[in-house]
């Protein structure tokens, strides 16, 4: 029997590194070695065998997981169920801290060395979990450069890989192509409205959002703005099934049925071809961040979850491009101070030429430098696949015979 390779993620973004992690590996040992674990579409056509769905366990905010933790602990047993039966090699959990701590501590007690990628944001709240990671963690892979110092200081193995959507290349649509594929007009300019990757988030962050494109409009109306006619995109992300996505397409016809409004596929063509985006916290501000669109950050959670988390994160900003810089790059808007007339203002600053955008573009580049890995010619995917090959076969003398043959 071969030996297995556990791969566990929950969120679309570690999703994504999930299933590029799966397709690393299995050029690497295919047929020699079997791939399980928890993750989604891509991940299961990345040929992960798919134990649980993390669309069952993943859920947003304090409040929201306590309303589902029935559900999460009956997937989690499984989980746990499966690792026990199949005895995987190695495991690589991606970011996703509450379900993976559990996991780890399973996986320890069971002798499997846990390799982490995608840090959970311990530098940020929750610091005292660093106690787990040194107890139950092999490694800890991190895609930004100051997490690793961060482990270092307090005695974790961890190491700086770079960010896996560094190494994408950009988009090779053209304008004309994107616009033609998705019913735009070209000459237009494109603003981007990206409210996040889960029905939870849209709800809280879209309609907030298309006030501002209609506020925007009123003022381009009013002569007091010089962009030339504007068009909205949303994107939508590949996770959200057709229920879903058709009540995003609600959410559009409630706020901006009247709008030049489109709903698109492909995030990053978006916001390479967009003059500027207002964009949900998360993984697209990284993206937003490395393809160099100029961008506003927004966010908004329930009060409750609101009120627990200000008392609890210890970092000054939200953004993870202001984060990296050490400084304010882009503007954060969370909360109270996200409102329509406030996204408006930023981006005043940001879609005609002049010192704000430039300032903000020469930024960004510096941020995207900053965030390619240290090993030459190797990919952050590349990497962690080359941890995960050397744990595996370090791991069991019978898997070391088998992949060698």
């Amino acid at each position: 029997m071969p030996p297995s390779i556990f791969i566990s993620a929950g969120e679309a973004s570690g999703e994504y590194y999930g299933a590029e992690l799966a397709s690393a590996l299995r050029q690497r040992f295919a047929p020699k070695a079997e791939l399980i674990g928890m993750g989604g579409p891509r991940m299961a056509a990345a040929g992960v065998e798919c134990i649980v769905r993390s669309e069952d366990v993943a859920v947003m905010g304090f409040t929201e997981i306590v309303r589902h933790l029935p559900r999460i602990y009956r997937e989690f047993r499984r989980l746990k169920r499966a690792i026990r039966t199949r005895r995987p090699a190695v495991a690589v959990l991606i970011d996703f801290p509450e379900i993976h701590f559990r996991l780890a501590k399973e996986l320890h007690r069971l002798g499997i060395p846990v390799i982490y990628f995608v840090s959970p944001q311990l530098w940020a709240w929750k610091q005292h979990r660093i106690r787990l990671v040194k107890r139950y963690v092999k490694r800890m892979l991190v895609i930004f450069p100051f997490e690793e110092k961060f482990y270092r200081e307090r005695g974790v193995e961890a190491e700086f890989v770079g960010h896996p959507l560094a190494d994408l290349p950009a988009p090779s649509l053209s304008r004309e192509q994107f616009a033609t594929e998705n019913s735009l007009a070209p000459e237009r300019t494109w603003i981007g409205l990206l409210p996040g990757s889960r029905l939870k988030e849209i709800e809280a962050n879209l309609p907030e959002m298309l006030k501002a494109a209609r506020r925007l409009l009123s003022l381009q109306a009013a002569g007091a703005s010089s962009e030339g006619a504007l068009e909205f995109l949303i994107p939508l992300a590949p996770t959200l099934d057709p229920g879903q996505r058709k009540a995003v397409n609600q959410i559009a016809l409630r706020y901006g049925g009247d709008l030049p409004l489109r709903m698109v596929d492909h995030a990053r063509a978006v916001l390479f071809h967009a003059r500027a985006s207002v964009v949900a916290s998360g993984t697209a501000t990284v993206e937003a961040a490395l393809i160099g669109n100029p961008f506003v950050v927004v966010y908004r959670v329930s009060r409750l979850t609101y009120a627990i988390a200000k008392r609890l994160v210890k970092v000054p900003h939200v953004a993870m491009a202001n984060l990296i810089a050490g400084k304010d790059v882009v503007p954060e808007l969370i909360q109270h101070n996200f409102t329509a007339a406030n996204i408006v203002q930023e981006l005043r600053h940001l879609l005609p030429d002049g010192p704000g955008r430039e300032s903000m573009m020469k930024e960004l580049g510096t941020i995207r430098q900053a965030l390619h890995g240290r090993r030459e010619g190797e990919s952050a995917i590349e990497s962690v696949a080359a941890a995960v090959a050397a744990e595996m076969e370090a791991a069991y003398p019978v898997a070391q015979e088998i992949l060698r043959r």
